[in-house]
C-alpha cells in the first residue's frame, strides 16, 4: 500500500477534534501563500470551494485535506505533516482564536514510496465530485513531527557546539 500522502501530529488531531465538536465537518486547503502564508487552513466543510482540479491528498479523522493542483505538482514528492504550535492562526482559518495555529511540515517520499505513490494516484475534485472517496486508513496520526520525520529528531540528538556534526548512532 502507498504510504498517506498527508498526516497529521496527535497534538494536532486533538484541536481538530475539538473544532469538529464545535462546528461540524471540516475541511483543510493547504494555502498557497497569499495573505496567511502557506499554511493549512481549516474550514467549514463546503466553505472552500474545491476546484476540478485540486488535489486530495488524504483524509485526517474524517476531514478532507485539499491542495491547488499546481501547487501538488511542486510538492508531490513531498508527505504533508499538519502540525500545530502556539500563536495565531490565519484570518481565514478556524482555530485562529484559539492561541494555536496549524502548521505544514514536510518530508521528501523515499524511491520506493514514489513508485507506490505512482501506482496510486491521488483523487482530483472532479472524481471527488463524482462520488470517488479514498479507502479509510489508520495510519494517518503521528505522536509528533519528528515521528514522521527522523531529521528533527537528528538535529535535536546534535550536541551543542559540534557545529553541525550530526551524532548518529549506528
Amino acid at each position: 500500500m502507498a504510504p498517506p500522502r498527508v498526516l497529521i501530529t496527535a497534538p494536532a488531531a486533538e484541536l481538530l477534534g475539538a473544532l469538529q465538536d464545535r462546528h461540524g465537518p471540516l475541511m483543510f486547503h493547504q494555502s498557497g501563500g497569499c495573505c496567511d502564508g502557506s499554511s493549512p487552513m481549516c474550514y467549514l466543510d463546503g466553505e472552500f470551494i474545491v476546484g476540478d482540479r485540486d488535489v486530495l491528498l488524504g483524509v485526517l479523522r474524517g476531514t478532507p485535506v485539499w491542495i491547488s493542483g499546481s501547487q501538488f505538482e511542486t510538492w508531490k514528492h513531498t508527505q504533508l505533516i499538519i502540525d500545530v504550535v502556539p500563536g495565531r492562526g490565519g484570518g481565514f482559518s478556524l482555530e485562529a482564536p484559539e492561541g494555536k495555529r496549524f502548521l505544514s511540515r514536510g518530508r521528501a517520499f523515499t524511491g520506493a514510496e514514489l513508485d507506490a505513490l505512482a501506482a496510486d494516484p491521488p483523487l482530483t475534485g472532479a472524481d471527488y465530485e463524482r462520488g470517488a472517496r479514498p479507502p479509510d486508513r489508520d495510519d494517518t496520526v503521528v505522536d509528533s513531527a519528528a515521528d514522521a520525520c527522523e531529521i528533527p529528531l537528528r538535529r535535536a540528538e546534535e550536541a551543542p557546539g559540534d557545529q553541525g556534526h550530526l551524532h548518529v548512532s549506528s
